[in-house]
C-alpha cells in the first residue's frame, strides 16, 4: 500500500494549540466521534458501544455552561445504517462525585461508571429534530461539577452509550457558554481516555494528544480495528517519530513507546496516518503508561506538543 504514496514532512516544531472546545476538534482532523448500538457486531469499529467524555470548567467561570452535541440522533447521511435505522443513544451529563479514582470507569463501561449526579439524560432514535443540528445540555452551572482542581476545575462527565439496534451513531460535541451558538469557556478543556473516532475517507494525517505526566516513563499504545486502512506514527519531544503497530478487521494491536526527561509533562502527537480507501473506517484507540493507567487524550493539548506534520499524496 505504502510504494503508492509518498509522505511529505515539515520541519520538527514545538508548539502550544490554542483553539476552540469541539471534540473531536479540528486539529485532531477526526471527522465525527461514533458509537454503535448494542446489538452491533464489534468488528464494525465500536468495542463496547460506549464513549466516556470529561469537560472540565475552571473555578473562574460564573456563567452557565451548555455542552452541545451535533447530530445527537442515529438517523440521515452522517450517521452508519447497518440495514435500516433501529438505534438508539442515551446522553447523559453527570456532576459532583461523577470522577472516579478507578481508572476502568473512567475509560468505559466498567464498574460503578454512571457515578455522580444526573443533571440531564436523553435517549434518542431516528429523530430529524437532532439531525445534522445542534442540541444544547443546559442551562448547566458550573459550580455542580464535580471539583478537581488537579484536573483544572469542576469535572462534568458525559456517557454515550448505544442502548439499542445496530447502526453507529456518528456526532461531535462544545463546551459552550451559549445555548445557541458555540462560543467556548475560557480556560474549558474536554479529554478521554478511550477514543472511538471515525477516520476521514481521504488520505490525511489525524492526531491524538496524550498527556505524560511526569511520572511516566513508558507507555503502550492500544488500537482496535484499523482495518490495515492507516498506520501509527508517535512523536515525542524526544523522538521525531516511531511507527506502531496497528490493527487489522476486528482485533486489538499494541506496542510500546519509550518516555524519557525530555518527555515529561508534555503531550504525545500521535499520528494516524490514513493511506486506505475505506469511507466508513470505524476506529478505538488508547494508551497506558508502565502500570496500566489510562493517559487522557486532550481537545486541547497540555503542555508543548511536538510537531512534524505529514502529508499523504498519490505519486505522479
Amino acid at each position: 500500500m505504502m510504494n503508492k504514496y509518498i509522505l511529505l514532512a515539515t520541519i520538527f516544531i514545538f508548539s502550544s494549540i490554542v483553539f476552540a472546545q469541539q471534540i473531536p476538534s479540528p486539529d485532531e482532523n477526526f471527522p465525527h466521534m461514533v458509537t454503535f448500538g448494542n446489538k452491533a457486531e464489534k468488528a464494525w469499529g465500536d468495542d463496547d458501544f460506549c464513549q466516556i467524555l470529561f469537560f472540565v470548567v475552571p473555578k473562574t467561570q460564573t456563567g452557565s455552561i451548555y455542552i452541545r452535541v451535533f447530530d445527537a440522533d442515529c438517523g440521515g447521511k452522517i450517521d452508519e445504517n447497518r440495514g435500516g435505522f433501529n438505534t438508539k443513544t442515551k446522553f447523559s451529563i453527570h456532576g459532583a462525585g461523577c470522577y472516579s479514582e478507578k481508572d476502568d470507569e473512567n475509560k468505559g463501561p466498567s464498574g460503578n461508571y454512571k457515578q455522580g449526579n444526573i443533571l440531564h439524560s436523553k435517549t434518542i432514535g431516528q429523530d430529524s429534530t437532532y439531525d445534522n443540528k445542534w442540541y444544547s445540555f443546559g442551562p448547566i452551572n458550573p459550580i455542580e461539577g464535580d471539583l478537581k482542581p488537579g484536573l483544572g476545575g469542576y469535572v462534568f462527565k458525559v456517557i454515550i452509550q448505544g442502548v439499542d439496534g445496530d447502526d453507529g451513531n456518528l456526532y461531535k460535541f462544545f463546551l459552550s457558554t451559549k445555548s445557541d451558538n458555540n462560543l467556548k469557556v475560557e480556560g474549558g478543556n474536554v479529554f478521554t481516555y478511550e477514543y472511538s473516532v471515525r477516520l476521514n475517507g481521504i488520505k490525511s494525517v489525524s492526531h491524538l494528544y496524550a498527556y505524560v505526566d511526569v511520572n511516566t516513563i513508558g507507555v503502550k499504545q492500544h488500537n482496535f480495528d484499523f482495518d490495515n486502512d492507516a498506520y501509527i506514527k508517535i512523536i515525542s519531544m524526544s523522538n521525531p517519530g516511531t511507527k506502531m503497530v496497528s490493527s487489522g478487521d476486528g482485533d486489538w494491536k499494541e506496542s510500546a513507546f519509550p518516555i524519557t526527561e525530555k518527555d515529561k509533562n508534555s503531550s504525545l502527537d500521535i499520528q494516524i496516518i490514513k493511506t486506505g480507501d475505506s469511507k466508513n473506517n470505524n476506529i478505538v484507540f488508547s494508551v497506558t503508561n508502565q502500570y496500566g493507567k489510562f493517559l487522557p487524550f486532550y481537545a486541547i493539548p497540555l503542555g508543548s506538543v511536538p510537531k512534524k506534520s505529514i502529508k499523504v499524496v498519490p505519486k505522479k
